[in-house]
């Protein structure tokens, strides 16, 4: 088995390699552990690492996660589903929300901070059933509600493509998250600048590098196979 350190090396080799084949600086992608189900003690190492972005799906277990870590200057990222009566919670605990799937979530943020706060839009860019997230029509048709929402910052998008034995088939739908960030931004509304594209997981960040991704969520690929 392959320690943290073995694995970190090779993920970025394997993101050199992507920037190499689409014209693109390494420096222009970031790194973010997810740390579901795995011990402490690895996150540490993946700090050690230089990793300094941690993700997140469940506020229980983040919050173990944090306590134990707090001394590390870790920049805690909230991936999962959001709930209603947890938002409060991880605007608290957390430095960024990634996973906003809703107009109901950004109102709900919108009403709970004082201060202009930066989120990621969750699109669901392959309108799977079973998914959050805004459709890209479901978005656009929201744009205008939106851009009243004057403390929420949306410099983002974020999405998980549908899965498929062929990992090229993704292509894609990474293709198309990176025409939709640049066509909200040229219509420069008030509150979007989207910066930051944070698609590409273990199986298929080779190709989100590829095609535009500036944040890659990675998991097993770093830390190995999760403990159930």
């Amino acid at each position: 088995m392959r320690s943290v350190k073995e694995n970190f090396d090779m993920v970025s080799e394997k993101i050199e390699k992507a920037c190499i084949r689409s014209g693109r600086q390494a420096s222009e992608i970031q790194l973010l552990g997810v740390c579901k189900s795995q011990p402490v003690q690895k996150i540490a190492e993946l700090h050690n690492c230089g990793v300094r972005l941690m993700g997140e799906n469940r506020t229980q277990e983040a919050e173990i996660h944090q306590q134990q870590l707090q001394k590390l200057d870790i920049e805690w990222h909230f991936i999962g589903k959001l709930q209603k009566n947890k938002i409060n919670k991880i605007l608290k605990n957390f430095h960024f929300i990634q996973s906003v799937d809703g107009v109901k979530s950004l109102e709900h943020i919108n009403k709970r901070v004082s201060e202009d706060t930066e989120v990621f839009i969750e699109i669901n860019i392959g309108e799977e059933v079973n998914k959050s997230g805004f459709t890209v029509e479901g978005l656009k048709k929201a744009l205008d509600y939106i851009s009243h929402l004057n403390r929420v910052k949306i410099t983002g998008l974020m999405t998980i493509p549908p899965y498929f034995e062929d990992i090229e088939n993704v292509r894609p739908y990474f293709k198309k998250m990176k025409e939709l960030k640049q066509e909200l931004n040229d219509m420069q509304l008030s509150n979007f600048n989207l910066k930051e594209l944070s698609m590409g997981m273990s199986d298929d960040f080779e190709i989100a590098v590829e095609e535009g991704s500036t944040l890659l969520r990675i998991g097993t690929a770093l830390f190995g196979r999760r403990i159930q």
